[in-house]
């Protein structure tokens, strides 16, 4: 993987402080990678608190409550945006992830994972979004989750070689979930994609 100058800022807004903001920024850049998008990209990731999220939940999507992900796109960057192993590109801004610790928690306790695969998981859901993805029909459904689950594992796999380690990748269904498992665990999760707009 080479993907070294993709930038990438967390902004832990949330008051959670055992965030590896390190490991989310791994993850999301090698998400990038995978998905053959330029390093001349950028993206912010936002922690964010339950009452921030659900603010946000309602005014974009006009759903109550908190969440545990939402994706803001900016340039309507897609997979193969400059190509990385592509001439330099000008700089262009992927959009803005917002993670909801708060919330994930009871997610990955459901699962029974630590809150860290969970964030991971919703920082390539996110980036996914980021790129285009979406899940409003069960045919992108199917291919969005496919893709995220197998980025994912491919992430922890990669890990040794690439010469960094963060958690241990976790096993069982649960982990690296279908949209079906998700919706099942009653934990009102979205998986939101909001509207070209950054959140203010």
């Amino acid at each position: 993987m080479e993907n070294p100058l993709v930038s990438i800022e967390v902004f832990n807004e949330s008051g959670w402080g055992e965030i590896n903001e390190e490991e989310l920024i791994d993850v999301a850049r090698y998400t990038l990678w995978t998905m053959d998008v330029h390093s001349s990209a950028e993206l912010s990731i936002h922690i964010v608190d339950e009452e921030t999220i659900a603010d946000l939940h309602l005014r974009w999507l006009n759903l109550p409550g908190p969440t545990d992900v939402m994706s803001f796109p900016m340039d309507e960057l897609t997979p193969g945006w400059g190509r990385k192993d592509g001439p330099p590109t000008s700089p262009a801004m992927l959009g803005d992830i917002m993670l909801c610790p708060s919330f994930a928690k009871g997610q990955a306790e459901r699962a029974g994972h630590s809150l860290a695969h969970e964030l991971d998981l919703l920082t390539v859901h996110g980036v996914l979004h980021l790129l285009g993805f979406d899940h409003v029909t069960p045919e992108e459904e199917q291919q969005m989750f496919s893709i995220q689950n197998e980025v994912l594992a491919n992430w922890y796999d990669s890990q040794e070689e690439r010469g960094v380690k963060f958690g241990p990748k976790p096993s069982g269904a649960a982990a690296f979930p279908s949209a079906a498992d998700r919706d099942d665990t009653g934990s009102g999760s979205s998986f939101s994609a909001g509207p070209e707009a950054e959140p203010k």
